[in-house]
């Protein structure tokens, strides 16, 4: 994803393990948030400054990113 390689290794690294550990979970929903207005359907997750904005896929219990940019500027 064009976001991540933006990131520092460490960041990035750890917004991996992060969305990895949500997906292998029960309910990936229990660790996010449902978004309403023009975001309504999609979830976020918090991971440190940083913002994902994903959709979950239930037949797969798959998990995919939409957008990752830090909490100043994911909303705009």
């Amino acid at each position: 994803m064009k976001q991540l390689s933006k990131l520092d290794k460490p960041t990035a690294r750890r917004i991996i393990d992060y969305l990895r550990e949500t997906a292998s979970g029960e309910d990936p929903r229990s660790r996010g948030k449902g978004l309403t207005g023009n975001l309504a359907g999609f979830w976020r997750y918090r991971v440190g400054n940083y913002r994902i904005i994903a959709s979950i896929e239930d037949d797969e219990l798959l998990i995919l990113a939409i957008n990752i940019d830090h909490r100043s500027r994911i909303y705009r």
